[in-house]
């Protein structure tokens, strides 16, 4: 008998834009793929990502059994003897060397699949290291903290009202491309059609014309690097010609003459020439900024991956509090999550806000940011001797010897270690050096709830997927390997029963929380039957802003009531929350933090500095946000996407044609790569999209393997940092560009 035909309702956990998908299957085959029509948030879009699911899924390279390093190979191992290699190898160093020798890595993926989001945090208080790496600080870490200082929060980040708005400006973004970044909004070209159908207006603010410059009704091309420039001049022509209008904030905003003084240098005539733009165009975005009934500004990984990622993505709010664009409907406002947004949490209005540098690194001394370094400071801390040095590594869906700069470091660092661990679902370019890889199940065989995106949502919903398939016999879910690795942290050892592990740390949470009810509400979250993740979903949707308190609130949100909900439940488009919103000790905005201005100094002292002649900038397509993306034949397929584009003014000069080869160099070290001659870019401006480099030996990526592409990050300095955030720059380097 045939099985018969089935369809599933699945969140795409491949990118920001986390849009409903409709799975149909056959048994244990999936016959395809497309956007869900009944998703409450999404409604039935899909991009070319949502498709590769199903490649993805049935991707002979994913791993599917533990390895095992043995005589420099790998092996394929039962569960129980991969965990017990663990043990035998891990204790000895954490009693020998300590806590901090024991770093933690940890990659994008995670923030997509709720086992690995949600359970890090226990493996990291179990380990106690202050080596906990991400890559936050390789795209967004500028953001959070300018965010974290100015509104009391890190993740409270004020996200464009795109549906209500007249104007949008965008400033080092590609939100064709990515659907958002640190803003949720799946069919960005859509909703800006939607905008400008109705009169508004959509500027783009980028070197190069991208995709979302073509749609825009205005294009600025700026210097890389020159944000901070260009935006210190918004601001400072809002007070020069006495355009600033807080509205409703005006008394809820701190430092406004603190703002004003330390803006004076930056007019537009000042640093039209860092930018490459008229002192008059600046003058003009400011003032149609100013005047736009509702309008925001936007920002996002261009404005984090350079020198001033943190003034930058500062400045962005800045514009936006001073021409009364934040908190109001069709502006910059902030989205109420329904689960595990930390603002909707506690006393509203005021808090401890953030800060930095609760420890520092032992070699650079790079501060703490958000409980983590710079991954740029990783490769230092396992190459230099002495007390402290990092001997082993756990690496969580993470890559950097692809995503990181100056890779090949870090690459013959993983070498030194003695011991490392990665739970990862490939052998690539990073795990190739692990002893003992733990891979995950696919994304299908997992149940979903998003995290991190809700919180930065273009509309407020609460959404959950169950999993399409059950997972093969013996795979233990994602947490469960976390928390094992816990218990051999803790000195329990691998054999530990994490179920009880687990319950004990929720029990642990529960009596914080709700004192001597915590047996009472433990008893109601058990009834379901749930565990790990799932649990946790239930508690702080109940516990949220629109849950039901455990009987208080009768009809508020349980994740019973959410699964029940076909394609999601909508809570409604964004609403003003300042000062509810805000947890700074003032309660407050803080428009003038003192770590961001004592740092305006030295952007003001680099203004006068001559621009680089030449160079580099990354590049997002829609098919290749991650270095595993390319081994999925939907999103490989088609023309060669890890080209140099070449303005065609640079390849005269330089004497280069389009398809011929070149050699890109820069702090010594050299790529090899196909020059295309691409008259979007500004000349002086040559892009390289990240993520590539798939032709070092040992990894098993087959199809990637064969156009592996050039890693452009291999060319960064890993010690070139904003030094506010940690981040790395990664944009606006100066390169050299000759035919090979």
């Amino acid at each position: 008998m045939t099985d018969a035909e089935q369809s599933h309702y699945r969140i795409c956990p491949l990118c920001e834009a986390c849009c409903g998908l409709e799975v149909r299957t056959q048994g244990a085959r999936v016959l395809g793929v497309r956007g869900a029509d009944h998703d409450v948030f999404s409604a039935g879009y899909v991009c070319p990502k949502g498709y590769a699911l199903k490649d993805l899924h049935e991707d002979p390279d994913r791993l599917r059994r533990p390895l095992v390093k043995r005589d420099g190979g790998f092996v394929e191992v039962g569960w129980d003897e991969a965990f017990a290699e663990i043990e035998r190898r891990l204790v000895p160093i954490l009693q020998r060397d300590g806590r901090d020798a024991v770093a933690l890595s940890v990659g994008n993926p995670s923030a997509h699949k709720m086992s690995l989001i949600l359970y890090f945090s226990r493996l990291a208080k179990a380990l106690g290291t202050k080596n906990v790496y991400s890559a936050s600080t390789l795209d967004q870490m500028p953001k959070q903290l300018s965010c974290g200082l100015m509104f009391g929060h890190w993740l409270s980040i004020p996200v464009p009202d795109i549906e209500r708005a007249d104007l949008l400006v965008v400033i080092g973004a590609n939100p064709v491309a990515s659907n958002g970044s640190l803003w949720t909004v799946p069919d960005f070209r859509g909703k800006a059609k939607a905008l400008r159908a109705r009169g508004g207006r959509l500027v783009v603010i980028d070197p190069r014309r991208t995709e979302t410059a073509e749609i825009a009704d205005a294009h600025h091309a700026i210097r890389p690097g020159a944000d901070v420039f260009l935006l210190a001049a918004l601001v400072h022509t809002l007070f020069d010609e006495g355009r600033v209008r807080l509205g409703r904030l005006a008394g809820h905003v701190n430092g406004v003459d603190e703002l004003r003084q330390a803006v004076t240098p930056f007019s537009p005539e000042r640093v039209a020439a860092r930018c490459g733009l008229d002192a008059a165009a600046i003058r003009g975005l400011a003032r149609e900024l100013a005047a736009a009934p509702r309008g925001a500004l936007y920002g996002r990984i261009g404005t984090c991956t350079q020198a001033y990622g943190t003034l930058a993505s500062w400045l962005v709010d800045v514009v936006n509090v001073l021409t009364a664009k934040l908190d109001e409907a069709g502006g910059a406002m902030f989205p109420k999550a329904a689960a595990f947004a930390h603002n909707t949490m506690g006393a509203p209005g005021h808090g401890r806000g953030v800060g930095t540098g609760r420890w520092a690194s032992r070699v650079s001394a790079a501060p703490e940011v958000f409980g983590e370094l710079p991954i740029g400071v990783l490769a230092e801390e396992i190459e230099t001797a002495g007390p402290g040095q990092v001997k082993a590594l756990i690496s969580i869906a993470s890559n950097p010897v692809l995503s990181a700069p100056n890779g090949a470091r870090l690459a013959a660092a993983f070498e030194r270690l003695e011991f490392m661990v990665s739970l990862d679902i490939y052998l690539n370019e990073t795990t190739r050096h692990a002893d003992v890889i733990l891979p995950g199940p696919s994304p299908l065989e997992d149940a979903h709830y998003d995290f991190a995106f809700p919180q930065f949502s273009f509309r407020n919903h609460a959404r959950f997927s169950g999993a399409v398939f059950a997972p093969p016999a013996g795979q233990p879910a994602e947490w469960q390997n976390l928390l094992r690795l816990a218990a051999i942290a803790r000195g329990d050892g691998a054999r530990a029963d994490v179920e009880a592990f687990d319950d004990a740390l929720l029990m642990d949470e529960l009596r914080k929380q709700a004192g001597e009810q915590a047996p009472i509400v433990m008893q109601a979250l058990n009834a379901s039957g749930r565990r790990g993740p799932e649990r946790l979903v239930d508690l702080a949707l109940r516990s949220g802003p629109y849950g039901d308190r455990f009987g208080q609130n009768p009809g508020g949100l349980t994740l019973d009531r959410v699964i029940a909900a076909p394609g999601g439940i909508d809570l409604g488009a964004l609403a003003p929350r300042i000062p509810e919103v805000l947890r700074t000790p003032s309660g407050k905005v803080e428009l003038a933090p003192p770590l961001l201005l004592a740092d305006l100094p030295r952007a003001l002292a680099d203004l006068d500095t001559p621009a680089p002649p030449l160079v580099v900038i990354g590049r997002r397509d829609v098919r290749s946000n991650n270095s595993w993306m390319h081994n999925l034949p939907t999103l490989a397929k088609g023309p060669f996407r890890c080209t140099a584009w070449v303005h065609p003014e640079d390849a005269a000069r330089l004497g280069l044609a389009d398809g011929a080869r070149a050699t890109l160099a820069a702090n010594g070290r050299r790529l090899d790569v196909t020059v295309e001659v691409n008259g979007t870019l500004r000349p002086g401006v040559v892009s390289l999209p990240h993520g590539w480099g798939h032709d070092l030996p040992g990894a098993r990526l087959a199809l990637a393997a064969q156009r592996p592409g050039a890693n452009l990050n291999a060319l960064f300095d890993d010690a070139a940092r904003d030094p506010l955030s940690g981040n790395a720059v990664l944009s606006g380097v100066a390169v050299s560009l000759s035919p090979a």
